[in-house]
Formats: structure tokens, sequence, C-alpha cells
């Protein structure tokens, strides 16, 4: 089913538009993406899954981008029986479970997968998924060790990487922003410098970069955007 181009019409024919817009729009098919997120575990679990080994290092955020857009196609008590959030089901543990199987007891943060090293992105994840679960309370997580591990990756300039090898991007400064104010810690950070610094980023063409000077582009906005407003 594909979109129709809006046609041209009379002032005179305004109700035979607005039926032929209605018409035009394609149907949506909430059971089939419902179906298609719902059994990726499956597909990217499966023996020789090239997706699988693809996407290994970024499982967490991928949960994180799942059940954010099941949550807005069913109530969270479905999506978390469906997805096996915070129970169990015969074959596969919990999501909240796999999550701190994934913390990374060097750094303090959370990995990507289980075994991976730990980095801010797959971090503020981890907790994204735990708040939706409501298992931010869990005994299990560290907060201070969390905190501890965001505060030290704020440079002198005010800007963050995303881990102990040192890799700058305005996406750190969103992350590190998210993750303390989801820890109702964000006053430990020195925020005023790090507003300052996205603020930097900012293009002549009203978009922002990952650092100082680099093109625009619109994940950078939404972070240096979602940034500032954590910040304010």
């Amino acid at each position: 089913f594909f979109f129709s181009p809006p046609t041209m019409s009379s002032s005179s024919s305004k109700d035979e538009d607005s039926r032929s817009s209605a018409q035009s729009i394609a149907p949506f098919y909430d059971e089939q993406h419902i179906k298609y997120i719902s059994g990726l575990a499956d597909k990217l679990d499966a023996p020789g899954s090239y997706e699988g080994a693809m996407t290994d290092h970024l499982r967490m955020s991928g949960i994180y981008w799942s059940l954010g857009a099941l949550s807005v196609l069913r109530p969270w008590s479905e999506v978390d029986a469906l997805m096996f959030v915070s129970q169990a089901g015969e074959q596969r543990k919990s999501i909240v479970d796999w999550i701190f199987d994934c913390w990374d007891e060097s750094t303090g943060s959370f990995g990507g997968n289980v075994g991976h090293d730990g980095h801010v992105l797959y971090t503020l994840s981890a907790l994204q998924i735990l708040a939706m679960a409501s298992s931010l309370d869990d005994e299990r997580l560290q907060k201070e060790s969390i905190a501890k591990f965001v505060i030290g990756l704020q440079q002198p300039d005010g800007s963050f990487a995303g881990d102990e090898w040192g890799e700058i991007d305005t996406r750190f400064s969103y992350c590190s922003l998210s993750i303390m104010s989801i820890l109702n810690m964000l006053d430990r950070l020195d925020v005023p410098k790090a507003a300052t610094y996205v603020a930097s980023c900012r293009n002549l063409d009203g978009g922002f970069g990952c650092v100082v000077g680099a093109e625009s582009h619109a994940g950078q906005v939404f972070c240096c955007v979602g940034a500032l407003s954590i910040a304010k």
C-alpha cells in the first residue's frame, strides 16, 4: 500500500479533498510490528546469525529501543509479559536480570552485552530499561559506582568521554546528563560547563555536531537539545 501524493483542489471541494486524503493514508500494521520486535531475540540469538553478530555490541540499546517501540503500541503490562522484562520465561531469563549480567565491575557501568566493557551509551540504556520496569530501586543497582563513572568522564572543557578510551562526542554529554538526572545526582556534575560545551557545538546552519566544528547531524541535534533541556 503506497502513499498517494496530495492532490490540488478548489475551495469548493474541501470535503472531497478531505475524503481523498483520508483514503490515501496507508494502514498501520501494528500486529506485524509487534511480531517483528518480539521475535528479534530468537532471530539474533540463532546460531550463525549475521544480524546477531553485527549487533552483539549494542544489544542493550537494542532492547531499550524495542521496549520503547512496543510501549507506544501496547500497555506496559502487556509489554512486560510479552518480552519477559520483569519475569523470566521457561527458556529465557528476565531482561532485568540480563541487564545486571552486563554490569562491568571494573568501571562501575554497564556494557552493551554480557562480558563487554562498560560505556556511557549502554549505561543510559540500562537505566532507561530499569526505569521502564520500575526497577531503579533494585538492590543490585550500584548507583554510587555509576555516578563516579560518569563524573570521571567529564573533561575540563565540559565535554564527556564515552569510556576510559577518551572519545568525545555530544551524544555522551546527553547520556551523562541523562544518567545523572535519572539517578537524581545531576548536581554532582559541572552542569553549566557541560551546557556551555554543548552550545559551542552549534553550527551556522542551526544544527549541532559531535564536537566543536563538526558537521551538523540530526542525531546530534536531538542529543544536544536534550542535553541543554536537562541542563536548564
